[in-house]
C-alpha cells in the first residue's frame, strides 16, 4: 500500500484541542480516520518547527490520501500537507525510464 506523510500545523484552536485531550487521542483519532478510509497510522510524532505533527501512513491510492487530507483541512484548526513517499525500488524504476524533456530556454 503505498506510503505517505503528512505534516500538520495547528492553529490556536487545534493547540487547545491538544492541551485538552491530550497528544495520544489526537492519535487516536487520525488513525480512526485512516481506518474508516481502508488505510493505517504507521507512526504518529509531534515536533518543533514549521510543522507541529508528522504522520507516516498507509493510504490504497493518491485519491483516498487528498480526501482524508481534505477533510482534515476542511475542520479549519489544522492545516495539512500530504507528501507521496517512494520506495527505494520506485525511484531505481523511475531512474530506468526514458524521458524526453527540454529545459526553459532550450
Amino acid at each position: 500500500m503505498p506510503k505517505y506523510l503528512i505534516e500538520a500545523s495547528y492553529n490556536a484552536d487545534g493547540v487547545r484541542g491538544i492541551q485538552s485531550g491530550g497528544g495520544s487521542a489526537r492519535r487516536d483519532a487520525v488513525s480512526k480516520a485512516l481506518q474508516g478510509a481502508g488505510g493505517s497510522v504507521e507512526s504518529f510524532h509531534f515536533g518543533f518547527g514549521d510543522s507541529d505533527a508528522y504522520v507516516i501512513v498507509e493510504a490504497p491510492d493518491n485519491v483516498t490520501a487528498a480526501a482524508v487530507t481534505l477533510a482534515v483541512n476542511a475542520t479549519g484548526v489544522v492545516r495539512a500537507k500530504t507528501v507521496v513517499l517512494l520506495t527505494p525500488e520506485e525511484v531505481d524504476a523511475a531512474a530506468k525510464q526514458s524521458v524526453s524533456y527540454t529545459p526553459p530556454g532550450g
